[in-house]
């Protein structure tokens, strides 16, 4: 029978051999070979003559190529009204947030707390459906009713964002206005509002880039074709008896990320270059 002493004093001088450098080296190879084997296990579990057929078939990506540019016109339009919407009462709930009037922050915390807890698809049907029902008001554009619904929900996010942009901005610099005279809606408008929205730039970017993907939420309100977003393009191509599968799914994809990889990496400049400021 082996004593465990010697054999422990033959295996730690080997030990001892390896460099810092060459254990790193040896733990990256070990890495890369475990990602090539799991790699090499799903290429060999894939089904490619059905992949081919079904997700990235050219007849069909072809078939939904005319009515791609007024899908992404349609989605970048709604993008762009819901956030119009939502910074503007974003911006508004953020001040009532931080107003010294119990009242307008209670009101304002019910409303972040409220539109945060709740999918944004529920609150688009609401104000496609259930408005009509509750004001008597039809809202006959569907701009109209995407900026509604996903700018009263971005605006929550918003909110929050901006808040904490206003409470990031030195309380000297606000001391410094009100004791040149300026009164305190001066200061905020010229000094404390343009300074937090330069510091929340890159999350506002994230927003963005969230509000495009949920403009995928208003097939529920029953488009024309004229009103076609993106991903209703996808949904109509899944069901429809011409084939193709999910290879219009894909294609939409795509165009999703023709806006948002540009509006991530422009986040990523911005948030770098308010890091450089900082330093």
């Amino acid at each position: 029978m082996t004593s465990p002493a010697p054999a422990a004093a033959r295996t730690a001088p080997a030990r001892a051999r390896l460099s810092p450098r060459r254990r790193a080296l040896i733990s990256r190879v070990v890495q890369y070979a475990v990602l090539v084997i799991v790699l090499g296990a799903a290429a060999l579990a894939i089904d490619w003559d059905n992949v081919g057929t079904n997700i990235f078939n050219p007849d069909a990506a072809r078939a939904v190529l005319p009515q791609l540019p007024k899908a992404f016109l349609n989605t970048v339009t709604y993008t762009i009204a819901a956030f119009a919407v939502g910074i503007a009462l974003g911006t508004l709930l953020a001040l009532m947030r931080l107003s010294s009037v119990g009242l307008y922050r209670a009101i304002a915390t019910a409303y972040v707390e409220f539109f945060r807890g709740i999918p944004a698809l529920l609150f688009v049907l609401t104000v496609g459906f259930g408005v009509p029902y509750a004001f008597g008001v039809q809202f006959d554009s569907v701009v109209t009713k995407v900026a509604i619904g996903l700018g009263m929900v971005s605006a929550a996010y918003i909110a929050e964002t901006l808040r904490a942009g206003l409470q990031a901005v030195p309380k000297g610099q606000i001391e410094a206005a009100r004791s040149l005279g300026m009164s305190h809606t001066r200061t905020m408008v010229t000094i404390v509002i343009p300074q937090a929205f330069r510091i929340v730039l890159p999350p506002m970017t994230n927003e963005v880039i969230l509000l495009t993907k949920d403009t995928a939420l208003v097939f529920g309100l029953g488009l024309t074709a004229a009103d076609f977003e993106l991903t209703k393009i996808g949904s109509n191509a899944l069901s429809s008896p011409a084939g193709g599968g999910m290879t219009a799914l894909f294609v939409v994809g795509f165009c999703y990320l023709i806006i948002t990889i540009p509006l991530g990496y422009l986040a990523r400049k911005l948030e770098a270059k308010g890091a450089r400021s900082r330093a």
